[in-house]
C-alpha cells in the first residue's frame, strides 16, 4: 500500500537527504521564555555533574559507579555486590519513572534532562553560536572556500571542542574511579598511570566525535527511547505539538500579508514561516505531527510565539498539549494507564525504602570451605573448617570484632588471627575458622547453626551456616 502524500516525510529521517547522505542541520539560535527555562535546569543539571564525584556525605562519594571493584554510592549511599537487589530496584524505579513521564509528557526528559542534549544544545551548541554566528553564517561559511577566517573559526571551534571532551571523559573517569583518586592521577602526571591514560583518551575521543560531527543522530539513530515513543504515546499524551485546527484553518496555511484578513478567506494562524524548522534541533517540521525526531526540546514554541507577537496573533500556535486537546479541547487528566504506573512506581519506591531502613552496614557470610568434611575427635566432638567474609559498609572501621556460635553448645576458633579484630571502614575482613560440636547436640548430617558478629558486647549481624555430622540411622 502506497504512503499517503502527507505522511511521506515518515520514510525516512530528516537529516539524511534523498540521496541517502548526511543532511547537516544548521539550527538557528533559539530564545524565549521556554529557552530561559531550559537554560537554568540544564545550568543546574551541568553543575550537579561535575560536582557529584567530587562531593562527600559522610566520608562517602555522592556518585560512585566503580564497576571494576564493584564498588558504588548512589547520594551517599554505599551500595556492595552483596546489595546488587536493592540497584536493581532502583533502576526498574527509574525505568518505570520515564516510562510514566513518557506516556504523561512525551519526550520531556530528553529535550530538558537528557545528558547528550544538554551538552549538545547548551555548551558545544553556543559556543558554535559565539564563534560562527547564527545558522545563516554558519551555512555561509561552511560554503565558502578554506580561507584565514575560516581555518581561524574551525580551528578555535574545534580546540575548544576537544578541550571540553576531555574535561568531560575526566569527570566520567572520576564517577568510576572516585574524584579523590582522580585528583591524585593528575598530581601524579598523566605518564605514571598509562593505564588510565589510554581510556581516557579513547573516551575523550568518543566524547568529541558524538559532539563535533554525531551531534543529533544520536537521539534520532543511536538512542531507542524515541523509538519506544511509538509503543508509549497516546493521544492523551501531552507533548510539544502544532494547532493544526487553529493554524489550518478551513483554507491551510498561507504566508502573511499585511492587512489582510484571513479569518474571511478561511486561511488559518500559520503565516508559512518555516521559523519552527529553522530552529529545530533535529531538523523536522512539527506542522507534520509527532515525530520520534521530536525530543521536546519547546525551541519551535519559541519561535512561534516570537512570530504570533510580531503580527498581533494570540500565541500558542505551537505548545504543550495533548491530541485530545487540540482536536476535542479535552483537558489533561490521568488516564487508567497512567494511574496504573503511578501505583506501580509507589509500590516500587515503597519496597526500596523498606529495603533500606532494614539494610544492614556489616554484611556477614560463612560458609563451609568446599571439598571439606567434619572431623571426628575425641570425647564425641564434630569439627568442621568453614570460611568468613565480613563486609563493612560504612565510613569507620569497625574494632573488637568476635564471632560467637549461638544455636549451639561448642567452640569457635579463627585461624592464624586473634579471637577479635578489626574490619575497615568500606572493606573486607576474611579468614578461616573452625567450629567444633558434640555430636550429641546435632540432629542428623546436616544441621543448621546461627553464627553472631559483635562489636565488643554489642551483636551486629547474625548469619547462618550448614555444620556436617555423621549421618544417624534409627
Amino acid at each position: 500500500m502506497e504512503t499517503p502524500e502527507n505522511e511521506i516525510f515518515r520514510d525516512s529521517i530528516s537529516t539524511i537527504t534523498e540521496e541517502g547522505k548526511r543532511a547537516w542541520v544548521y539550527p538557528k539560535k533559539p530564545s524565549g521564555k521556554y529557552y530561559d527555562k531550559r537554560k537554568l535546569v540544564s545550568y543546574g543539571l551541568l553543575l550537579f555533574l561535575l560536582a557529584s564525584p567530587f562531593i562527600r556525605i559522610g566520608g562517602n562519594q555522592f556518585l560512585l559507579f566503580n564497576v571494576l571493584e564493584r564498588r558504588f554510592n548512589i547520594f551517599g549511599f554505599p551500595f556492595w555486590p552483596q546489595d546488587f537487589h536493592l540497584f536493581v530496584i532502583s533502576m526498574i524505579i527509574g525505568v518505570v519513572f520515564i516510562t510514566l513521564f513518557t506516556v504523561a509528557f512525551g519526550r520531556i526528559f530528553c529535550g530538558w534532562i537528557c545528558p547528550q542534549t544538554i551538552f549538545m544544545e547548551m555548551v558545544f551548541r553556543r559556543i558554535e553560536y559565539w564563534i560562527e554566528g547564527d545558522r545563516g553564517k554558519q551555512m555561509r561559511l561552511n560554503r565558502q572556500p578554506w580561507n584565514a577566517e575560516k581555518i581561524r573559526k574551525k580551528g578555535l571551534k574545534f580546540t575548544i571542542f576537544l578541550l571540553i571532551s576531555f574535561i568531560i571523559a575526566n569527570v566520567f573517569l572520576a564517577y568510576l574511579i572516585g574524584g579523590d583518586r582522580l585528583i591524585q592521577y593528575i598530581i601524579d602526571g598523566p605518564f605514571s598511570h598509562m593505564g588510565t591514560l589510554i581510556p581516557l583518551l579513547i573516551f575523550t575521543a568518543v566524547f568529541y566525535f558524538v559532539f563535533a560531527w554525531f551531534r543529533e543522530q544520536v537521539c534520532v539513530i543511536a538512542c531507542p527511547y524515541g523509538r519506544l515513543q511509538g509503543v508509549l504515546l497516546d493521544t492523551k499524551s501531552v507533548v510539544v505539538a502544532y494547532d493544526y485546527k487553529r493554524g489550518e484553518g478551513s483554507s491551510g496555511r498561507k504566508k502573511f500579508r499585511k492587512n489582510e484578513d484571513r479569518a474571511a478567506l478561511g486561511h488559518g494562524d500559520c503565516i508559512d514561516c518555516l521559523q519552527c524548522v529553522n530552529v529545530c534541533p533535529t531538523g523536522i517540521d512539527i506542522r507534520n505531527g509527532t515525530q520520534l525526531e521530536c525530543v521536546n526540546c519547546t525551541a519551535c514554541i519559541d519561535e512561534c510565539d516570537h512570530i504570533m507577537d510580531s503580527i498581533n496573533l494570540p500565541k500558542g500556535l505551537i505548545r504543550y498539549a495533548s491530541e485530545e486537546n487540540i482536536k476535542n479541547k479535552v483537558p489533561f487528566k490521568l488516564t487508567a494507564r497512567m494511574k496504573g504506573y503511578v501505583a506501580v512506581l509507589t509500590i516500587l519506591v515503597g519496597i526500596l525504602t523498606g529495603m533500606l531502613f532494614l539494610r544492614n552496614e556489616v554484611e556477614a557470610n560463612v560458609l563451609r570451605l568446599p571439598g571439606q568434611l567434619y572431623e571426628h575427635k575425641e570425647n564425641n566432638i564434630i569439627s568442621n573448617v568453614f570460611t568468613y567474609k565480613l563486609v563493612n559498609k560504612t565510613t569507620k572501621d569497625i574494632e573488637d570484632v568476635t564471632l560467637k556460635l549461638m544455636s549451639h553448645k561448642g567452640s569457635l576458633r579463627l585461624v592464624a588471627t586473634s579471637s577479635e579484630f578489626i574490619v575497615p571502614k568500606q572493606g573486607i575482613a576474611e579468614g578461616t575458622l573452625f567450629i567444633e560440636i558434640n555430636n550429641a547436640a546435632l540432629s542428623g548430617d546436616r544441621n543448621k547453626i546461627k553464627i553472631g558478629v559483635y562489636e565488643g558486647d554489642e551483636l551486629i549481624e547474625t548469619c547462618t551456616a550448614n555444620f556436617l555430622g555423621p549421618r544417624s540411622y534409627k
